[in-house]
């Protein structure tokens, strides 16, 4: 991908917006960002590969001295139910067109907007529920890196508050590492240079997300619904752009 001056700025910014909002909640990272990149070019597999290498590298460096700060026993156990729907998400993203890919990721954007918007939760007090959301969130994460916010629902449900982010980023590091070896399996470009420069801005992101987290936890549902408003738009923008193109 080549890009403009100007793009190239925006692009900064909203890299550090994802680190910001990835450690900051601890989630939401691709949520918050994909769209918005995708407005600017490319496709969710353009992308995803330097969201992933930043994920696995800034979710590496906070854990370097956090994992005992882990809920190892709720990990392995909701494994079982993600990594098989993680498998067939992956295919599917490697298997379809880039505008379906697009179309998905919209879509499923627009819908955690919603939930955002009124304050709703993916959420049960039936295990079965909750398993079946785990299954969906696995492969929602296989397609997108945006299973997130299912995944995030029942482990909180699950994992003590002190200990979900940091139980969540070896989530994702686990996760985003299937994915990337996907990736390198089948061919997949990954734009490593441009991925590396990248990391400077991310990293600012990261670090004020590190500073804030507190405080961006107790005012989780008013940040959320600001988001979700801003995320509609981007999304009836980007599925615009994929149908009048």
């Amino acid at each position: 991908m080549t890009f403009t001056s100007l793009e190239l700025v925006l692009i900064a910014f909203i890299f550090t917006w994802i680190g910001f909002v990835r450690t900051g909640l601890g989630f939401g990272g691709a949520v918050l960002g994909l769209p918005i990149l995708m407005l600017i070019g490319g496709s969710p597999i353009d992308w995803l590969p330097i969201i992933g290498i930043h994920l696995l590298f800034f979710s590496g460096i906070t854990l370097s001295n956090s994992l005992k700060e882990v809920d190892w026993v709720y990990l392995k156990k909701s494994l079982p139910w993600i990594l098989p729907a993680k498998i067939i998400g992956v295919i599917g993203l490697i298997s379809l067109s880039p505008n379906i890919m697009t179309v998905i990721v919209y879509l499923i954007t627009s819908l955690y907007a919603l939930t955002w918007i009124n304050n709703r939760q993916f959420i049960s007090k039936k295990s079965w529920v909750n398993n079946i959301l785990l299954f969906f969130g696995g492969y929602l994460s296989g397609t997108s890196l945006m299973g997130g916010v299912l995944l995030v629902a029942v482990y909180m449900s699950y994992v003590d508050i002190k200990r979900l982010r940091n139980t969540l980023f070896v989530l994702w590091f686990f996760l985003v590492s299937i994915k990337m070896a996907a990736f390198l399996a089948v061919g997949v470009f990954v734009d490593w240079q441009f991925s590396l420069m990248l990391i400077p801005v991310a990293a600012l992101g990261h670090f004020i997300g590190l500073r804030v987290h507190d405080r961006m936890i107790q005012n989780d549902t008013k940040f959320k619904r600001w988001m979700g408003s801003v995320l509609i738009l981007v999304c009836i923008v980007g599925l615009l752009k994929v149908f009048f193109n």
